[in-house]
């Protein structure tokens, strides 16, 4: 009997002991209590239904006490509501104390704004505080004398708090000041021009005003560095020469291949008239035999034809026309 009660009282103690660590694991006293003497008014049921919500207590209610420290009034159920959609709490109150230190007018609604939009609002109020450089990669343009240039510039921006909900970032601005590079020194006259005074490209890009749209805003540009590169109008001549050569190869090959052609046709029709006159000589002797018989040429006819023939050959024998045309 009395192990019995032993063991009952043992079993008992341990459920009251699991019961009161489940208690403290689920009600976070210990928060509620660091809370208290924070002077952050939360009460159980909150931090119970954040728990049910699961809601981590300690991501709301810590920001909230460093909030209330720095003189911040914020309410924790739109820090709770902020997380619930996704937001970094912390940065969140971290970004609006910075903005109250340095006087800049930040609201909870448009921070949060800003920190759901995919921005880090801390470091907007930072850029903003201090301004941030960019720095351009190599922009090749071209002056009007044909002269390539190469320029690197630094583009010193501070975040506009009121354009970074909807306005473009980084990327943008470096593309415009680009832009407005190649412009700049395409309308030179000259590539001395260029090196001369390069605070030009400066002045001119920054009337432009590049930072519209933007979540910045442009305070200075400054050229880090400007070299001269190649010689883009003598290339493009040289290209075009090349290309007008190969344009006269081409037409002389054409004309080459057509006279070529012509020869070949010119030299088919000779062949083809010393293929008519060898038939046409072919037939001449049974011309001469068809008038024999017919009586249309006589047999002195005949031999004196043949004898004027046998003189006109010794003739061009001793001319020296026929050793030409042995030869």
């Amino acid at each position: 009997m009395f192990f019995g009660n032993a063991i009952l009282g043992g079993g008992l103690t341990i459920i009251i002991i699991i019961g009161i660590f489940i208690f403290f694991r689920f009600i976070p006293i210990g928060l509620w209590i660091t809370a208290f003497f924070s002077g952050v008014r939360v009460s159980i049921a909150t931090l119970i239904g954040m728990r049910l919500r699961r809601v981590a207590p300690g991501r709301i209610v810590n920001p909230m006490i460093k909030a209330t420290k720095a003189g911040l009034s914020l309410r924790i159920e739109n820090l709770e509501a902020h997380y619930l959609a996704g937001g970094n709490v912390n940065t969140l109150v971290d970004a609006l104390i910075a903005a109250q230190r340095a006087n800049i007018p930040l609201e909870f609604e448009r921070a949060a704004a800003i920190d759901l939009a995919g921005r880090n609002v801390l470091e907007a109020v930072q850029v903003s505080v201090n301004p941030k450089v960019i720095e351009t990669p190599n922009i090749a343009a071209v002056a009007k004398d044909g002269i390539e240039v190469i320029v690197k510039a630094r583009v010193t921006v501070r975040a506009n708090i009121d354009r970074l909900v909807g306005g473009a970032g980084e990327e943008t601005i470096i593309a415009r000041v680009g832009e407005g590079i190649v412009t700049t020194v395409g309308s030179s006259s000259s590539y001395k021009a260029v090196l001369e005074n390069p605070d030009s490209i400066s002045k001119m890009v920054l009337e432009k005003g590049l930072d519209s749209g933007t979540a910045f805003e442009i305070l200075s540009i400054d050229i880090a560095d400007v070299d001269v590169a190649r010689n883009i109008g003598a290339k493009l001549q040289t290209d075009q020469a090349e290309a007008d050569k190969r344009i006269a190869e081409a037409k002389a090959s054409e004309r080459r291949a057509m006279a070529l052609a012509r020869e070949q046709e010119m030299r088919a029709e000779v062949e083809a008239m010393r293929a008519r006159v060898v038939e046409a000589e072919s037939q001449v002797p049974l011309s001469i035999a068809e008038a024999l018989r017919e009586g249309n040429l006589g047999v002195m006819d005949y031999y004196n034809m043949k004898n004027v023939m046998a003189d006109t050959k010794m003739r061009d024998a001793i001319s020296g026309k026929g050793g030409e045309e042995r030869h």
